[in-house]
């Protein structure tokens, strides 16, 4: 019987030909060697599955899986996460790649810390204290709203613990924003370690969802609706106090978003329909002239 990884390398694919042997490559140059790498394919249409399938046949650490219709994105990822045996689940998309050290670092981290649920990697290296930093949910969420950390990190700079993963259910299969809802989501059970930048290439290029998101605002509105439904949660971690500051920064962020890039602009649909969404009005508009609060120490 073979024994269990550490880690389950968990790669989404849907027409990405053109991108995944260079991610399927990345995987296994990897300085930390004892992992999985589940690969599945939601119903494409190229050669994504032959290319796969090629490397599948050549490393036994590799297995490959074909969905029967399209689950798209985030429930993808739930269902790679069904095949996993790892005591860690690490995602890397197939348009992405991984540093020979960033599996071993995201581990180490991890292992440093056996209290944290989950962990994200850091945009950058500033700061007082050395990586891995342990944060409360509490103070996860005071970097996520009061200091615009990590919040927006993508699937591939973060790796979870299974148990906990399994404990919130996954993603909740919302499109674009689901990974943010997920940091919260997470944050409110689990401490965060916060590790190191730098330990995977997030790939920019045309056909991405990301691009989609902005194209239609769906970003935009619903991540205000997210972190919004996350500081009024009666599980927020965060002192009544605290959650009336980052409730009121959001409409301020949000009001000078409207005026600056739309009413400015003289995007009048879409301001007024960010307006609607963000269930604010003129007023709100007016005080987001107001400088944000932040709690002491911050």
């Amino acid at each position: 019987m073979q024994p269990q990884p550490l880690v389950s390398v968990l790669m989404t694919m849907y027409n990405r030909e053109k991108y995944v042997a260079e991610a399927i490559e990345s995987v296994l140059a990897s300085s930390w060697k004892d992992l999985e790498l589940i690969i599945v394919d939601d119903t494409s249409t190229d050669r994504s599955v032959s290319i796969a399938q090629s490397y599948a046949e050549k490393d036994n650490r590799i297995r490959l899986y074909v969905n029967e219709r399209n689950l798209g994105d985030y429930n993808n990822r739930n269902k790679a996460a069904g095949y996993a045996k790892g005591k860690y689940l690490k995602y890397l998309d197939s348009d992405d790649t991984i540093y020979p050290w960033g599996l071993e670092a995201m581990v180490w981290c991890m292992e440093k810390e056996p209290a944290a649920g989950f962990g994200l990697m850091s945009y950058s290296a500033s700061g007082t204290k050395p990586f891995p930093l342990l944060l409360s949910p509490a103070d996860a969420y005071r970097a996520f709203f009061f200091k615009g950390a990590l919040i927006t990190m993508g699937p591939a700079g973060a790796i979870f613990k299974r148990e906990a993963f399994e404990a919130v259910q996954g993603f909740s299969g919302k499109p674009y924003v689901g990974d943010s809802e997920m940091w919260l989501k997470m944050s409110r059970r689990f401490p965060l370690i916060q590790m190191p930048p730098e330990l995977i290439w997030w790939r920019q290029h045309e056909g991405q969802q990301i691009s989609e998101g902005h194209k239609n605002n769906y970003y935009a509105i619903n991540q205000f609706k997210i972190y919004k439904e996350a500081i009024l949660h009666p599980d927020c971690p965060l002192s009544k106090d605290e959650c009336e500051m980052a409730l009121r920064n959001l409409k301020n962020l949000r009001a000078r978003e409207i005026i600056f890039r739309k009413l400015f602009k003289v995007r009048w649909k879409q301001a007024f329909m960010l307006l609607r969404e963000s269930d604010m009005n003129a007023v709100d508009l007016i005080k987001g002239a107001r400088r944000n609060q932040y709690p002491n120490g911050i």
